[in-house]
């Protein structure tokens, strides 16, 4: 049986699972919005009982946040433009599936933290990897989850500019993964799936515009990317099912 042998094959470290999620707590850095709209609420726990008085057979937490806090999935109506796609308890569960594409931009990043990824880093991937198959994961490594625990660090605000500065997809690369490659959505490991300076961009946002607008997905504030192939995995991207939802922090994992 394929998946008899496919459980064989994980128990006996044929093949291995790499956590790509980072850990949820009070630190956990968030995007912050200018003061003019709503913001999202970082991540706070508060214990319920820990085998003690309150309950003294079982521990456990209330806790409250964002949807798109920590490593989490934007789903398509996360966006004006997908407004009429999938919320997050809609999309198809085989869609949180896919192969894994990983680019890497991170000596780029190194010299540019505005660095974008564009059609040209795609190309060349392509030609030593091969297409990109459709209902892809692709997943652009550009070291940034180093400063995950360092939130000035992850934002990088600059004041000269007044915006964070911090890697990102143009506009020309969102619209071959979501259109021609046919994606499944793309994965970072800063905060968002756009630029930090893409409110100066034409149009604004350009990834989520496109991405969510072509019924897509996004995962932000990857991990452990190093430790995954340029191709070979397989991503598994498994949010919480929550009606109606714009999105979810999410557990994603690679088979590799």
């Amino acid at each position: 049986m394929i998946l008899e042998e496919f459980i064989n094959n994980i128990r006996s470290s044929k093949l291995e699972i790499v956590d790509l999620t980072q850990p949820l707590n009070e630190q956990t850095p968030i995007l912050t919005l200018p003061e003019e709209f709503g913001q999202t609420i970082p991540f706070k726990k508060k214990e319920i009982s820990k085998y003690d008085e309150k309950g003294p057979g079982w521990y456990w937490n209330n806790f409250e946040t964002g949807e798109h806090t920590g490593t989490h999935l934007d789903s398509p109506n996360h966006w004006v433009t997908g407004q009429d796609k999938f919320s997050v308890d809609k999309i198809p569960v085989e869609m949180f599936i896919g192969n894994g594409c990983l680019i890497d931009m991170e000596k780029e990043v190194e010299e540019n933290p505005n660095a974008l990824l564009t059609p040209s880093h795609i190309e060349e991937w392509e030609k030593q990897n091969g297409d990109i198959p459709k209902k892809s994961w692709v997943l652009i490594k550009t070291g940034w989850s180093s400063r995950f625990n360092d939130p000035e660090a992850y934002a990088n605000f600059n004041t000269n500019d007044q915006m964070p500065n911090t890697p990102g997809i143009s506009k020309e690369a969102s619209e071959l993964l979501a259109n021609e490659k046919d994606v499944l959505g793309v994965g970072v490991e800063t905060v968002g799936t756009d630029a930090g300076i893409a409110p100066s961009f034409d149009p604004q946002f350009p990834n989520h515009n496109i991405m969510h607008g072509a019924g897509k997905m996004g995962l932000t504030s990857l991990c452990n990317l190093d430790l995954i192939p340029s191709k070979g995995s397989i991503i598994i991207a498994l949010p919480l099912k929550i009606e109606d939802g714009s999105g979810s922090p999410v557990r994603v994992i690679a088979i590799k």
